[in-house]
């Protein structure tokens, strides 16, 4: 079993800074890809940034500037810096990872694995 748990959620003012966490645990063999997706009220989720296991980091142009993705591949933890909050940024976070499992000894699975999803909400 496989379980991507994410942290660092909270109501913050415009303007304010916010670090989430996730970190992946299980029968893991590899990541390939980690990053983050965000739904906000009454609208589809979407992609806010992610990061892969060489370093190539992608990031919606809404957040471009503002927030910063990296990964610890070797501690299977994803981190998302988010600086300068909006209240357009209000919505679930997400964590996303691409993760191979062993089936048997010489078989993979590779999947995608989602978090819980943590709540960040900018209001005054």
């Amino acid at each position: 079993q496989v379980q991507l748990v994410e942290s660092g959620g909270a109501l913050v003012q415009p303007g304010g800074s916010l670090r989430l966490s996730c970190a992946a645990s299980g029968a893991i063999f590899s990541i390939s890809d980690m990053g983050w997706y965000r739904q906000p009220p009454g609208k589809q989720r979407e992609l806010v940034a992610r990061v892969s296991y060489d370093g190539v980091t992608d990031y919606a142009d809404s957040v471009k500037g503002r927030f910063t993705v990296s990964g610890d591949y070797a501690q299977n933890t994803v981190y998302l810096q988010m600086n300068g909050l909006k209240p357009e940024d209000t919505a679930v976070y997400y964590c996303h990872a691409v993760i191979s499992t062993s089936v048997s000894p010489m078989v993979r699975a590779v999947d995608d694995y989602w978090g819980q999803g943590t709540q960040v909400t900018v209001s005054s």
